[in-house]
């Protein structure tokens, strides 16, 4: 089994910048997948950014494309979602996710789940 724990939400203006950390444990960062999903008030959940194993391969959604970079420190068994230039539509609870198989980002495509951090922009 694999334990997320997400960390480094808070409160924000428009235009500023947060950097989450998914702390992973039971498996090293080396052999998951990993991706970030969020889930804003009244909306259904919906996929951010995702890496693969090796770190060589990632994805992102249309909406976070150039402003997201997600990055992995497998000496830390941790990945991180950097988020610049934040807008008040990126207000939302961000989970990291992870996966055994080979990455497909999607939320069926993901097997383990983190508690989930709040991230709030202010405008």
């Amino acid at each position: 089994q694999v334990q997320l724990v997400e960390s480094g939400g808070g409160l924000v203006q428009a235009g500023g910048s947060l950097r989450l950390s998914c702390a992973a444990s039971g498996r090293t960062l080396s052999t998951l997948a990993m991706g970030w999903f969020r889930q804003a008030p009244g909306k259904e959940r919906e996929f951010v950014a995702a890496i693969s194993w090796s770190g060589v391969t990632t994805y992102y959604a249309d909406s976070v494309k150039g402003r997201f970079t997600i990055s992995r420190d497998n000496a830390k068994n941790t990945v991180y979602l950097q988020m610049n230039s934040l807008k008040p539509e990126d207000t939302a609870v961000y989970y990291c996710a992870a996966t055994q198989r080979q990455l497909v980002p999607t939320i069926s495509g993901m097997d383990y789940w983190g508690q989930g951090a709040q991230v709030t922009v202010s405008s």
